[in-house]
């Protein structure tokens, strides 16, 4: 019989072979390339590019992201029923309180960033504030609070590094097919078929890399959801509260496509018909999520 446990260890269980797959995939990609062009050089300075750029990104990200979500901090006194309720669930989650915030949006919606769990940051809508009761708040402030329990900012900075990383080494390696690089004079006409492949390759990495990266991203939405079940006992809240968010017709006007994986649910309405449309989204749709919070409360 499946239980909030079995759903949270499944959950693990699959990230950890999508991102062990992703590195697989990275290598393949690196001895490929380098094969083409005879020369893995180019390799190490795509590597020590992405690295610095990802863990500049990592280390100012929360400051980054509440700046264009026009997001402001708020302390016990400014709203004490909300920082009492964030505390309560931080406590029982053995976390450290985390910074919270308040967006002036009227879409229900929250996020969560920081870079580790003591330089953590809890954000919510000023919708969500007017539209949940508290059983269902107490399920999406649990939701986020699972995400730095889990170190999901960590993970998806490991995953960013891997994207930028392929993306670079297929830029390069673009460019210098372009310019007449590699060793494709020498070696004929398996020279040149491997060259095309290795051009159909680096075009198809980045859109490969992206996919697999949205694939993690919605298995850690299905283990935030499963571990919020597990801290707060009451699936049924944040499945009401999923409910009611997707329902909301209104727009986020402080959306934008680099921050979107970060809310609890897509700030973007509008709703995706087929398998195809689904591989690029951010989050699982809301009715599945659904299901699994139900599920767990049998």
């Amino acid at each position: 019989m499946a239980t909030i446990y079995t759903h949270a260890d499944e959950n693990i269980r699959k990230t950890w072979l999508l991102l062990t797959f992703f590195f697989v995939f990275l290598i393949g990609l690196g001895w490929l390339l380098s094969q083409v062009l005879g020369d893995s050089s180019f390799l190490y300075i795509a590597v020590a590019i992405a690295v610095f750029q990802s863990f500049f990104s990592y280390w100012f990200s929360d400051k980054i992201v509440l700046s264009m979500a026009g997001a402001r901090p708020i302390g016990k006194k400014d709203h004490p029923e909300l920082y009492r309720l964030v505390e309560n669930l931080a406590i029982t989650a053995g976390l450290p309180l985390p910074k919270i915030y308040i967006i002036n949006e009227a879409q229900p919606n929250a996020f969560a960033t920081g870079r580790d769990k003591n330089h953590a940051v809890v954000a919510v809508t000023r919708g969500l504030l007017d539209r949940l009761d508290k059983t269902e708040l107490e399920g999406v402030i649990a939701h986020e609070l699972a995400h730095i329990g889990n170190k999901d900012m960590l993970l998806q900075t490991i995953v960013v590094i891997l994207v930028g990383i392929i993306a670079i080494i297929s830029d390069m390696f673009l460019r210098l097919s372009f310019w007449g690089g590699g060793r494709r004079d020498s070696r004929g006409n398996t020279g040149l078929l491997m060259l095309a492949f290795g051009i159909a390759a680096a075009i198809l990495a980045p859109l490969a890399a992206t996919l697999i990266q949205l694939a993690i991203s919605r298995k850690r939405e299905f283990l935030a959801d499963a571990s919020a079940a597990l801290l707060t006992r009451y699936p049924e809240g944040l499945a009401s509260a999923l409910r009611k968010i997707s329902a909301d017709p209104n727009p986020m006007r402080a959306a934008k496509d680099s921050t979107a994986h970060l809310y609890i649910s897509n700030p973007f309405r509008g709703k995706q018909k087929n398998w195809f449309s689904k591989l690029f989204l951010t989050h699982p749709p809301t009715e599945d999520r659904i299901k699994a919070l139900n599920d767990m409360a049998v």
